[in-house]
């Protein structure tokens, strides 16, 4: 499988926020849907944090993430109408920069509510201060449609870095990805290509395999190998072998990877076990 990616010169960060997500009441699926995204469009990943609701704890995060010079910082959740939504204020203490109402965010929220009061869901359109909340943006930052939801989405620039603000509802955050930030992203990205394979393993433990993985690695060091042992099956282990590389020339490393594979499944037969794609 090949598609367009590139390696390490555009790096993101996923900081996720939330007490929920801290007790272990919330799986946080956001951040993995975000990890994988990002990586099939040719983003790289470096570290995904959580943090709590908490002022602090959110502006601490996103400081440290600018001065490891991240490109990309992606924050979910914090940006609704309640007192511990504050993700916005953490990012704007981080920043240095004042919270001030945004009259095209306003204008988003105003016409959102107007919607719902037009079909009898709300009994009044006025814009409480907690409706006014969440188009209080960082001053010079963006708003971003939200085409599921109320809160929009938040686009701050950073010198070269960038700050993106999304909903922790789901479907609100792919929304706003898809439609709204993935365009400005992919913008931004240097076009390489993602080259992967997959390897199911058989009758060989993994301890075994370690050396295996290590030898061809150092054959083909632009190839990493990530072993993930998927437990026994019928009395025989079963290892999932993940093969990955970056390249500006698709065809030169297809040969590479296919050389790989099948030095893999030469070693794991002399080791008694069986590789199938």
């Amino acid at each position: 499988m090949v598609r367009k990616s590139q390696h390490k010169q555009t790096t993101f960060e996923i900081i996720s926020v939330g007490n929920e997500l801290l007790i272990g009441k919330v799986v946080n699926t956001n951040a993995s849907w975000l990890a994988k995204r990002i990586t099939e469009i040719g983003g790289f990943v470096r570290r995904i944090t959580d943090v709590r609701d908490d002022l602090s704890e959110i502006s601490s995060a996103v400081k440290e993430a600018l001065k490891r010079g991240t490109k990309w910082i992606i924050t979910s959740g914090g940006l609704g109408p309640t007192f511990d939504d504050m993700t916005l204020s953490g990012v704007a203490k981080a920043v240095k920069r004042p919270l001030k109402l945004n009259k095209r965010a306003y204008q988003m929220i105003f016409e959102k509510y107007k919607e719902m009061f037009e079909r009898g869901i709300l009994k009044s359109l006025d814009i409480t201060p907690e409706r006014r909340k969440m188009a209080e943006l960082p001053t010079g930052a963006i708003p971003l449609q939200n085409r599921v939801g109320t809160a929009p989405g938040v686009l701050i620039k950073f010198g070269r870095q960038r700050i993106a603000c999304l909903p922790g509802v789901p479907a609100e955050l792919i929304d706003i990805f898809e439609n709204e930030l993935l365009p400005i992203i992919q913008k931004s990205i240097k076009r390489t290509y993602m080259v992967e394979r997959v390897l199911i393993v058989k009758d060989v433990i993994e301890s075994a395999l370690a050396p295996v993985i290590k030898e061809v690695m150092s054959r083909h060091p632009t190839i990493y190998i990530k072993s993930h042992p998927k437990g026994r099956e019928s009395g025989a282990s079963i290892i999932e072998l993940h093969l990955t590389t970056t390249t500006s020339s698709p065809e030169k490393i297809e040969k590479e990877m296919e050389q790989a594979v099948q030095e893999l499944r030469e070693k794991v037969a002399a080791l008694g076990g069986m590789a199938e794609q």
